[in-house]
Formats: C-alpha cells, sequence, structure tokens
C-alpha cells in the first residue's frame, strides 16, 4: 500500500503562553507551484478580512478601508524550505507579476500594489530577510517602525533575528522538509519512489490573524471537495 500525500487541510487549536487560543492550519505540500498555489490562497485571505474581521464578498484590496489593509506574517524555517516561494505567492495575489527575490544583503523589498489598470493602491508589502541581521536594533535604523504602520502588509523570514525588537505576528508560518513517499503510475511493480514534501504549518497569534486563517482554511477546505 503506497502512502499518499494528504491534501486535506486540518483545522487545529492550541494554546499559547499568554492562554491565547490559536487557530491552526497544517497541511504537506510537494512541488514549488503547489507552494506558490498555497501562498496565492494565503495573500487573499490576507486581502479579504477587514479590521473587524468581517470577510468581504470580493478578494480585492480596494474595498478595504487603508487602515485595515494591513499584517504582520512571520516565517520560520531552515535553508531552502520555501520561505519566499510561499512569499511569492502571497505577491502574486497582491497582484505583483514580477521576480521575487528574498532580500538577504537588503534586508527588505518594497512592494507597491497596484490595480490592473495601473493605478497605485493605498497599500504596500513589504518583504524582509533578517538572515542576516547583525543586531535586532539595526531594525530600528532601517525604519522598522514605519514599515509597521497601517498600511502595509510585512512578511518577514527569519524573524528570530528580530527579537525584542518585532511585535507579535498575526500569523507564524513554520515550513519544515519532510520525506513523503509515491510511486510513479507505470513503475508500481518496482517499488516506491521517495519525494521531499513540505509541511506548513500556519498559526494565529492575533485575534485579527484567527480572521485570516478561518478564511483560509475554509477557501482551502472548498478547493479539497472541487478535486
Amino acid at each position: 500500500m503506497i502512502p499518499l500525500v494528504p491534501k486535506t487541510v486540518v483545522p487545529k487549536t492550541a494554546v499559547s503562553k499568554t492562554g491565547f487560543s490559536n487557530k491552526v492550519f497544517s497541511k504537506t505540500i510537494v512541488g514549488e507551484d503547489a507552494m506558490v498555489q498555497l501562498g496565492e490562497a494565503l495573500g487573499h485571505s490576507l486581502l479579504s478580512c477587514n479590521s473587524l474581521g468581517e470577510v468581504t464578498t470580493e478578494k480585492s484590496i480596494e474595498v478595504i478601508p487603508r487602515e485595515a489593509k494591513s499584517a504582520l506574517v512571520f516565517f520560520e524555517g531552515d535553508l531552502g524550505a520555501g520561505k519566499t516561494t510561499l512569499c511569492r505567492g502571497i505577491l502574486q495575489a497582491f497582484g505583483h507579476h514580477g521576480a521575487v527575490k528574498s532580500p538577504t544583503y537588503t534586508l527588505v523589498e518594497s512592494y507597491v500594489l497596484e490595480s490592473d489598470t495601473g493605478e497605485v493602491k493605498a497599500a504596500q508589502a513589504h518583504h524582509f530577510d533578517l538572515y542576516r541581521l547583525g543586531d535586532p536594533e539595526e531594525l530600528e535604523f532601517i525604519g522598522i517602525r514605519d514599515y509597521l504602520e497601517p498600511g502595509n502588509f510585512c512578511l518577514v523570514e527569519w524573524p528570530n533575528r528580530g527579537d525584542g525588537i518585532l511585535p507579535a505576528p498575526d500569523l507564524r508560518v513554520a515550513i519544515s522538509v519532510t520525506a513523503t513517499v509515491a510511486a510513479e503510475e507505470h513503475r508500481l511493480d518496482e517499488g516506491e519512489i521517495k519525494t521531499v514534501g513540505r509541511n506548513v504549518r500556519i498559526v494565529a497569534e492575533t485575534e485579527r490573524g484567527e480572521f485570516f486563517l478561518s478564511h483560509l482554511i475554509e477557501d482551502q477546505q472548498i478547493e479539497g471537495q472541487g478535486n
């Protein structure tokens, strides 16, 4: 019997150190395209909820008040785990169509979000990679507080480098590499073939994050029913 890669979302709850009951999403991903697709789904979820947590009927950033266009998301995982790939999917959902590189040396890369007509939107997305950050205090020199103002989506890789300066995120994404087992359709009698998958675990750490994650879980359940 050949184990299959799980496609379903498993909503759970976990209790943080503060006693806050966190909503949890977990899914195993195989392939870069699938990781980008999950990032796009997460990006749409970030755009779908206003500051009160109400879900808009239209997945469009223009229909949300400026002060509600905000999210802080942490991405954790080893080198090569797929953090930047997931961020690329999020930025594509935001309307960015160009390349997305991890800003390892510049620390942050900013993206002005535009509509399909080219009109500049109020919100901006900022992609951070803190791997080479020497000291958390360096974040003050690059104006981290301005980036965290309402109207900004901040995606932070290696957030542990900014401990003590960065506030708690709305969502914490942990990616770990895992071995999955599959078999080629026409070679079942020749044994199993190992492939590399990635387990993506997303935890909501604020009430706002719970709204984002609830929308993502609902979206993934609908997608799973359609397959």
